[in-house]
């Protein structure tokens, strides 16, 4: 089905009044096309950050931006959330712990503005050099089959509601060791979607170490941040990765693919770790 035939139109989506072009006819009709809105992220009643993200997952969104960040430490600091609709955009408010209180306010000093990249903001090039990392989690003796990667990989497609009505999405996954999916999320943003993942499988306590992530977009330096942040082992693009991720990757331990599709796949990073 094209986007504007039918009537059914997935949450995150519109339709809208358009005209197309077909072997030199033109036809007016309407199109599903993804929803972008501004979202304010509010901590204990201050604005953090405004995001433009698709209006779906939004409690894991905050979840996930607030760990990602590093305002909190864990999902149990956020006491209270609440998503509030507006006039000219949704916010989301959210009670956080004293001590991620004070670490907001350290991190509002630093920087004088945030977007959805993981240095857009720092006033100076000594804040990126600061990027520390935990040893990761999973041990030298933890493997995954290249098998299971190409496998969550292509049951993606399947689980992108939102981009198959609109082409406009991208998504982030994770699976388990043996390849299957257990939770995908879609956004307008790639670091959105990451994000939202992250947030998603932090709500349900799953141990993000226990398998991998997959995303339908290339592997720039914030999302290899994001996912060694949540202490994911893995991550599989399925388009290239930048020099600065790469390096990244290989600092905090995190095993790197990229190309992953048809079939075929790059190590970048810690191949040990992928059989």
């Amino acid at each position: 089905m094209n986007a504007g035939e039918g009537f059914f139109a997935p949450a995150g989506a519109s339709r809208l009044p358009a005209a197309r072009w077909r072997e030199g006819v033109c036809e007016d009709g309407a199109e599903l096309v993804a929803e972008e809105v501004p979202v304010a992220l509010v901590y204990n009643g201050i604005s953090h950050a405004v995001m433009l993200a698709s209006p779906l997952d939004l409690e894991d969104f905050a979840i996930g931006f607030s760990l990602g960040e590093r305002i909190v430490r864990s999902a149990r600091d956020i006491y209270g959330l609440e998503v509030e609709e507006g006039a000219h955009g949704i916010a989301i408010e959210m009670r956080i712990a004293g001590g991620a209180m004070m670490r907001l306010k350290e991190t509002r000093r630093a920087r004088t503005g945030r977007t959805g990249c993981g240095l857009c903001g720092v006033e100076s090039l000594a804040c990126f050099e600061d990027e520390s990392f935990d040893p990761p989690r999973d041990g030298p003796a933890v493997r995954f089959d290249a098998d299971a990667l190409h496998r969550a990989m292509a049951a993606m497609a399947a689980r992108q509601e939102l981009h198959h009505a609109t082409g406009a999405v991208h998504a982030a996954g994770w699976a388990g060791r043996d390849g299957e999916l257990r939770c995908v999320r879609e956004d307008v943003g790639r670091h959105n979607a990451l994000d939202k993942l992250v947030g998603a499988l932090a709500r349900d306590g799953i141990d993000t170490a226990a398998g991998f992530a997959v995303v339908t977009s290339r592997a720039s330096f914030e999302m290899v941040q994001k996912a060694a942040r949540a202490g994911i082992p893995l991550l599989g693009a399925i388009s290239a990765p930048t020099a600065l991720a790469v390096q990244l990757a290989q600092q905090a331990g995190l095993t790197l693919a990229g190309f992953v599709r048809g079939g075929r796949h790059v190590l970048y990073s810690h191949r040990e770790r992928l059989s």
